[in-house]
């Protein structure tokens, strides 16, 4: 028999039952969830005495004469095991203390009533919550039958405290997440002003992620909001849009969870941001992940512990093939990645499918591009890079894809816990890449550069000369020819780091997000070789075979060119493929039926020539989104960046030959290929064919530890960007060498028009 405070607990139905008896049918037990029904003799005699008064030898006395007393305790015996009796002692003070609630939500009501009646809450506001609002806050919480925790006169620290506050943001509440965390309470912020009630989560003090966890996502789903506060040196406020009644609504919900939290209920969804729309009542929980590198409540040397370590390929088989062979399939990526995308807390804030997609592009989206603008007006433009996309032969290969793109740029943002070293690099000469030979500028071009840059994009920006005598920051990456560690410059590896010289700019070339570290060092080196063969094409525009997309014998391919064929367009793929052997194709689309043609452009590289193919068309189907639903009279464009604008309705393939094909036509036999099962196998053939331009295969793992999905980026000294980077090299030599052209192409002869992809 159980005993608290000298008193015998009786048998009852739990609080959330009400027990109905039919005579000759059975005992009905009705709950909001639903109706048990219990049949037999023995417990119908019972259910009227099962009220909490009676013990279990109570029951057998008073039953006795008329039921067996082992029937009675084997009956009370299966009672309690499937959960619906308890022992409990009738208590007029806790009657509607919400016991039946805690049942049904699987907590002992008794000591749920006992727990949120012991300790007690505060309730603090800041920023403008801090007068009425906590005062209202204090009223709430009272109101739902909580201790209201009271400064200088409760000796205890609170169990929870539940925080208002105007932002999420406000720099006020590291400071109370720093005085909580070190005293061990538990807070709940709470958000009303808005039209959204923003709730929680219940940051808990080692445990879980803190406040600067939640707020790093925060600020990044909101990049020009934070680009404001950096500019104007202070907060950028929004102005209340929060109806009353909502608030209201809000503060009553705050007040529940701090009421479950109290009573020891514990869920998922307190681990998460809540926000409600209030006009229509929708609910969604927002996951915050605690980050292993915070520098708050995590270990800020993670970062560099893994910049540092070398990097070793493993053996890693490859999952089948598509748009690229892989070591993970679509769905597995999703399943093991997809919870990486929400709009308020995720390291993707969406993927979405364009909306000018006629149905066949498979053209999604996945935020902002800071490889192309990671500041300013310019990161709210409409530009062909603006955003992170994706692309694919079905929309889950697209999705992935644009998944992957949009964590690839994220975690190669500078954050602030890469490892650096100030040097001059004539101190680090001897582990040290000479940042030229990557940077690859023409001293021509050095000469007018202040011109060259007002009036070109950002990523054919030219950089000041570099100072071998001036110190600036270097970041290791692997060599894997040389096996040993290299330095480059900080500020050419990781987006939007500060570089006061102007002597280095950061750029996509060679990032890569991969299934694997294996799978996205050899993403990262295709690309080096795909945008390679772009530049000796294009800047020499030199006439390239085309390729008989027929006779790759490829149904997605046929249906693609026939939907291009319905929207009066001509779509044809050129060979490109260079020294390095590996295919490299360039797939066209151009409108046929009006003057100006809406020339589009797409590239693809891959060992498999069919991989390189679908990559190619792939990606100028990705383009097509701008141009799709352009009118005959040239109205109709989705991009407003001036660029491309004056490329689709200038261009034409009269003014710019090279962009039709010459020779005889490739078929797959032009391009021998012998499949590797590994992926370790394609990075050792990548490091081979690096060592064969003389040059070293390296490679910065950038992937972030509160993201997991692998993430690289792989530098070829010498190989060309195809963006404008002139300087003397394998831009002049491998077109004469490949028999392109009989003599290299004088530098002022290179083509004035900057690939604008």
């Amino acid at each position: 028999m159980t005993q608290r405070q000298g008193t015998a607990y009786g048998l009852g139905f739990k609080p959330h039952l009400r027990a109905e008896t039919v005579p000759g049918e059975g005992v009905f037990l009705i709950s909001e969830r639903g109706v048990t029904a219990l049949r037999g003799s023995c417990v119908t005699a019972l259910a009227s005495l099962l009220d909490g008064t009676r013990t279990l030898d109570r029951l057998v006395a008073d039953t006795a004469g008329s039921l067996p007393a082992d029937q009675v305790r084997q009956v009370v015996t299966r009672l309690l095991g499937s959960g619906l009796l308890a022992h409990r002692v009738p208590d007029p003070a806790t009657a509607g203390s919400g016991e039946a609630f805690w049942e049904l939500a699987g907590v002992d009501g008794s000591e749920a009533v006992r727990r949120t009646g012991s300790a007690t809450v505060a309730g603090i506001g800041r920023g403008t919550e801090a007068g009425t609002g906590t005062e209202e806050l204090l009223a709430a919480l009272a109101g739902a039958g909580l201790r209201v925790h009271r400064a200088g006169t409760d000796t205890e620290s609170p169990g929870l405290a539940v925080v208002l506050c105007d932002s999420y943001l406000d720099p006020a509440l590291a400071e109370v997440d720093a005085v909580y965390r070190a005293d061990g309470t538990p807070w709940l912020p709470v958000r009303l002003t808005g039209e959204q009630p923003w709730i929680g989560p219940v940051f808990q003090p080692d445990e879980g992620p803190c406040w600067h966890c939640l707020a790093e996502p925060l600020r990044r789903n909101r990049p020009t909001e934070t680009y404001l506060a950096r500019a104007l040196g202070r907060p950028v406020s929004v102005p209340p849009s929060g109806l009353a009644a909502g608030r209201t609504a809000g503060l009553h919900l705050a007040c529940l969870e701090a009421v479950k939290w109290m009573a020891g209920h514990r869920h998922s969804g307190q681990s998460a941001l809540w926000t409600m729309d209030t006009l229509n009542l929708a609910g969604h929980h927002h996951p915050v992940r605690k980050r292993p590198q915070c520098p708050s409540c995590g270990d800020p040397e993670v970062t560099t512990r893994r910049i540092w370590a070398p990097v070793r390929p493993v053996s890693r088989p490859k999952s089948g093939t598509g748009t690229g062979e892989r070591s993970l399939t679509p769905e597995e990526m999703l399943d093991r990645y997809g919870h990486l995308v929400d709009e308020l807390t995720g390291v993707v804030k969406e993927v979405r499918r364009d909306r000018r997609d006629p149905g066949f592009l498979n053209c999604f989206h996945s935020g902002h591009n800071p490889a192309s603008s990671p500041t300013g007006l310019a990161a709210v433009r409409a530009g062909l890079r603006s955003h992170s996309s994706g692309k694919g032969t079905t929309p889950l290969q697209a999705q992935v894809s644009a998944l992957c793109e949009a964590v690839e740029r994220h975690s190669g943002y500078r954050q602030g816990d890469e490892p650096a070293l100030r040097a001059p690099y004539r101190q680090v000469a001897d582990r040290a890449v000479h940042p030229d030979t990557v940077q690859l500028f023409h001293p021509h071009q050095f000469s007018d550069r202040a011109t060259w840059n007002a009036e070109h994009a950002p990523a054919h920006h030219v950089c000041a000369p570099f100072d071998e005598d001036v110190p600036v920051d270097w970041t290791p990456v692997w060599s894997l020819t040389a096996n040993r560690h290299r330095l480059l410059p900080t500020s050419m590896l990781y987006y939007d780091t500060p570089c006061p010289s102007g002597f280095f700019s950061a750029h996509s070339n060679g990032s890569a997000a991969g299934s694997s570290l294996e799978d996205a060092i050899v993403q990262g080196f295709l690309e080096l070789v795909e945008r390679d063969a772009v530049a000796l094409w294009w800047y020499n525009r030199t006439r390239q075979p085309a390729v008989d997309l027929g006779s790759f014998d490829d149904s997605w391919i046929e249906e693609t060119r026939a939907a291009h064929t319905e929207l009066d367009r001509a779509l044809w793929v050129l060979d490109l493929t260079s020294d390095l052997g590996i295919p490299v194709f360039a797939a066209l689309s151009r409108r046929t039926d009006k003057p100006a043609e809406d020339i589009t452009l797409g590239f693809g590289a891959h060992f498999d020539p069919r991989v390189a193919l679908r990559r190619a068309v792939a990606e100028v189907n990705q383009m097509l989104p701008p141009v799709v639903n352009v009118t005959a009279d040239g109205a109709g464009y989705g991009c407003d960046d001036p660029i491309p604008l004056h490329w689709w309705r200038t261009a034409t393939t009269a003014s710019h030959p090279y962009l039709v094909p010459s020779g005889p036509d490739r078929t797959p036999a032009d391009f021998p290929y012998t499949p590797r099962a590994d992926l370790a196998a394609d990075v050792a053939a990548a490091e081979a064919l690096a060592r064969g331009l003389g040059s070293e295969l390296l490679v910065l793992d950038q992937t972030r530890a509160d993201v997991g999905l692998p993430v690289v980026k792989v530098i070829v000294p010498g190989m060309r960007t195809f963006w404008t980077r002139f300087a003397p090299g394998r831009l002049y030599d491998v077109p004469v060498r490949l028999g392109r052209l009989s003599a290299p192409t004088r530098y002022e002869d290179l083509n004035p028009v900057p690939l604008f992809l």
